[in-house]
């Protein structure tokens, strides 16, 4: 079975707990035996796949528990609550991370739908959710063997690493989390281009209506169908992406104050206010209760 092949490649270069990178860009395995409860994190466009144990991620109250029966695919950034509740040294979290790359899906995402005929923007009204748990199928599955029997050879990861990972990029296309991802780095990606100028511009006071206007819809449709993706406003989302990377540099050791302003806080008492109304506690009792975070996002 090819779960159990991919299993046991993982399982014999994973000797201890932490993240290590194969040598194929943007691909890592983990190892994790602790429990570690939810905590803030920020999610990039992603594929992590499980091979043993669970991994739970939050995102705006509704719960995400999944183990190597389905993968999770996030196709735009989201700020998250994860963690992995459940693990432990009788039962290890195994699994793969993927970055996916937004040039390379992009260019898959389009010569789809070239292929398939005329590019045509989509007809649904609908956007998809940025976030979704996915079934295996063969084709990913396959695809993902074939990208890890490339080992530590240096010579077979230079050669092959790029199609092999666009081969994989492509059955995540096909799979059930194609419409999601198509629509994310395809035509009609105006979400998630939205979504990444948020992302890279957390320090500034970006409106709704300077949103809408970078993407060309109206202020209502915009909401709507931001809404639809991440299922926040994005004044809420700007608001849960501030807070979350603050926590996340406040638990690596950052001062509670530089923190704040790294995410575009001027005032630290409208900061502390909004921390401790999303997470319980103020930004020092967080700092003094967290040690360093190294969640497998």
């Amino acid at each position: 079975m090819l779960k159990q092949k991919i299993k046991a490649l993982v399982e014999r270069r994973l000797s201890e707990d932490g993240m290590f990178e194969t040598g194929i860009k943007g691909v890592s395995l983990f190892r994790v035996t602790d429990s570690i409860p939810c905590a803030p994190a920020v999610y990039d466009p992603t594929v992590i796949v499980i091979l043993s144990g669970k991994k739970e991620a939050i995102l705006e109250g509704d719960r995400y528990v999944y183990d190597n029966s389905q993968y999770m695919c996030c196709t735009v950034s989201l700020p998250v609550e994860a963690g992995t509740p459940d693990a432990s040294p009788e039962d290890p979290l195994l699994g793969v991370y993927i970055s996916l790359d937004t040039k390379v899906m992009t260019e898959l995402a389009i010569e789809m739908e070239s292929a398939a005929g005329a590019i045509k923007l989509p007809k649904s009204s609908e956007q998809p959710p940025g976030l979704s748990l996915v079934n295996w199928d063969d084709n990913f599955a396959d695809a993902l063997l074939r990208l890890l029997q490339l080992g530590d050879d240096k010579t077979d990861i230079a050669v092959l690493g790029e199609s092999r990972l666009r081969e994989l990029y492509y059955a995540v296309l096909k799979g059930d989390a194609g419409i999601s991802a198509r629509r994310a780095f395809g035509i009609g990606n105006e979400i998630a281009r939205s979504i990444e100028y948020l992302s890279l511009n957390l320090g500034k006071n970006v409106t709704i209506d300077e949103l809408a206007s970078l993407v060309g819809m109206s202020r209502a449709v915009f909401h709507r169908k931001f809404k639809q993706a991440t299922r926040m406003s994005p004044i809420q989302f700007m608001k849960s992406m501030r807070l979350n990377n603050a926590a996340m540099k406040i638990a690596a050791g950052m001062n509670v104050s530089e923190a704040a302003m790294a995410v575009g806080y001027v005032s630290s008492s409208q900061f502390s206010r909004e921390f401790k109304r999303m997470y319980g506690q103020s930004p020092k009792q967080w700092s003094q209760s967290k040690a360093l975070l190294e969640n497998i996002a």
